[in-house]
């Protein structure tokens, strides 16, 4: 019983109030009686029968009744219920340093080859959630939005450099602004931020450390470099000198750091050859797991409430009331045990809680479609919807609502609906009104190449149909050609075997006529059998022309299958050189097209060194 306590301790104040009801019950119960009005006071107890008895035992019931019902609703409780732990992933944005002074060589072989080294560390142990990678000179940039795959930070890492930053400097509070709002934007309230850096200006600690109490991530700073310092070498080979010519030499500032990594509720860690560095920025705070305890101490549902347990007391002490002409208070009792199981338990539930923290319940769980029938807030029942993957109706709910975030998720639902145009056009509203809102830029991008892609798809299936259709007729031409040819074959072998009938007629004539000539009639069979046989040997050649004429004609159209097929091969290698592989470039060129939308509204201050 060390733990007792009440869930809503304030429910105890209604004993004033009942204090009050009981006063005005006895006042009522003494002046019940028209006779009190006219008998003096002294005279009531002996003249009217039961007084004293009224007067004296007629409070007790409704004290104790209303004392257990504030009781049972101010919720009593000394024992914990072990509740199921749902963990969400914790977000997380990786924040690389890239001024000019991570070329410093004062660690082996720079500063900057060491924090892509430990960025990849890192990167192996934050195995739940979701990460983001960004990167800051003078300004800062999204090189990663939030991804499971961390794979692709991976790719990203090896091109990032100082070289590659649009502005040079380092403003840091920009990075940390962009970080946040990646965050937030991602539904991740509070986050891990691990920020790898050389050092900041005295000038930054004011804003960073304003940002830390608007924010509740946990800001983990790991620092790369030395309190000596070493100068700075450019990839050209030469040292990096200031505007009076001296070489510059950044040195590392371990005590500024470590105090804003403990303000923003962060860990910090510097430079080690092992992975105890990367340990130390993972490593959970204690003052945050007591914070965390406490608060898990403090909930009201993690505890098991005896309230209701109280009102089985009530039940004998109400008895009473159930007798003759007081039937009425039978009703409500009757309603709620008659009532269908269903029906009882939605007005326990409508008891104690509103229909959007039901709703929220449900969400919680999983149960999408439930969730979407109990939620009064149209937005969570909108986001209820797309999660319930009922992606229709969760359109039609987006186009009521007119803020930023229904535009956003419209978006993200047409997209699922295949409707890339429309999604892009929803996006393209989301940042009119919020121009660096990374999430909508990056979906937009992404709806944009998936529909190129899809157009690319059309035109190579329009092109695959010419091809056929071109190489439909081309083969009917030949076709044509091979037809003309027969029939110019069958034309011929009908007039040779016409001219063949008239020589038989005229060998008849002249048998008939030269009877007695045997000799020269045999000297004409022999001609005629010799022209016969000429006949024959020419027909056959005429046949072994035509089988070598398609012969022929069969390995064009292989020839031509097989160019066809080249020059299709030829257009899609084509297509595919145009596409650049090289994340550098590709880094390069959004960094560049980012910056110059920012420079026309541009209003802070930027980094005023340039290292």
């Amino acid at each position: 019983m060390a733990d007792f306590h009440f869930i809503r301790p304030l429910w105890l104040l209604a004993f004033i109030a009942l204090a009050i009801c009981l006063y005005l019950l006895k006042r009522i119960r003494i002046t019940n009686s028209g006779w009190q009005q006219i008998i003096p006071s002294h005279l009531t107890s002996v003249l009217i029968k039961g007084s004293n008895e009224d007067t004296g035992f007629s409070l007790w019931r409704p004290l104790l009744i209303g004392s257990l019902i504030i009781i049972s609703l101010a919720g009593p409780t000394w024992k914990k219920l072990p509740q199921p732990v749902y963990q969400v992933a914790r977000g997380s944005v990786i924040i690389m340093d890239m001024s000019y002074s991570m070329y410093a060589t004062d660690i082996t072989p720079n500063r900057l080859t060491r924090a892509r080294f430990k960025a990849f560390d890192l990167l192996e142990h934050v195995n739940e959630g979701e990460v983001g990678l960004i990167a800051y000179a003078g300004d800062a940039f999204t090189i990663s939005p939030l991804t499971e795959d961390t794979n692709n930070i991976k790719l990203l890492l090896p091109s990032l450099s100082p070289d590659l930053m649009p502005e040079l400097g380092s403003y840091p509070i920009a990075a940390l602004e962009l970080a946040n709002a990646m965050l937030t934007n991602a539904g991740h309230i509070a986050g891990d931020i691990y920020w790898f850096t050389d050092g900041i200006e005295s000038r930054d600690l004011q804003e960073i450390t304003e940002w830390s109490r608007e924010n509740q991530h946990r800001l983990n700073i790991l620092a790369i470099g030395t309190a000596t310092g070493a100068p700075i070498k450019l990839t050209n080979g030469e040292l990096m000198k200031d505007a009076s010519g001296g070489i510059v030499i950044p040195t590392l500032n371990e005590k500024r750091l470590s105090g804003v990594a403990k303000r923003a509720r962060g860990n910090y860690s510097s430079l080690t050859a092992d992975n105890q560095d990367i340990e130390a920025l993972l490593e959970k705070p204690s003052r945050l797991e007591q914070d965390a305890e406490k608060e898990s101490q403090n909930a009201g549902d993690q505890w098991q409430e005896f309230g209701p347990y109280l009102l089985l007391l009530i039940l004998p002490l109400t008895l009473s009331y159930f007798r003759r002409g007081n039937l009425l208070a039978i009703v409500p009792l009757a309603l709620l045990v008659y009532a269908p199981t269903d029906a009882r338990a939605d007005f326990w539930q409508d008891l104690w809680k509103t229909k959007d923290q039901q709703a929220q319940k449900h969400f919680n769980n999983g149960n999408y479609s439930t969730a979407a029938t109990l939620f009064n807030d149209p937005m969570w029942r909108a986001n209820s919807l797309y999660k319930a993957e009922n992606y229709e109706e969760a359109l039609a709910e987006y186009e009521q609502l007119d803020s930023i975030d229904a535009s956003y998720n419209k978006g993200n639902t047409l997209a699922k609906l295949g409707r890339l145009q429309e999604a892009i056009e929803a996006y393209e509203e989301v940042l009119a009104i919020d121009p660096n809102h990374e999430d909508a830029k990056a979906n937009k991008s992404l709806a944009e190449k998936l529909q190129q892609h899809q157009q690319n798809q059309q035109q190579n299936q329009g092109q695959n149909s010419q091809d056929q259709n071109q190489d439909q007729s081309s083969q009917s031409e030949q076709n044509q050609q091979q037809q003309d040819s027969q029939q110019q074959n069958q034309q011929q072998n009908q007039s040779e075997q016409g001219e063949q009938s008239q020589q038989q007629d005229s060998q008849a004539k002249n048998k008939e006529q030269q009877q007695s000539d045997k000799q020269s009639q045999s000297e004409q069979q022999e001609s005629q059998e010799q022209e016969s046989n000429d006949e024959q040997s020419e027909q056959q050649a005429h046949a072994k022309s035509d089988a070598d004429e398609d012969a022929k004609m069969a390995e064009q159209q292989a020839r031509l299958a097989e160019q066809q097929e080249k020059e299709t091969e030829q257009k899609h290698m084509q297509l595919l050189n145009k596409v650049t592989d090289d994340p550098y470039l590709l880094l390069r060129n959004k960094m560049q097209l980012e910056y110059q939308k920012r420079r026309h509204n541009r209003s802070q201050p930027g980094a005023q060194k340039k290292w």
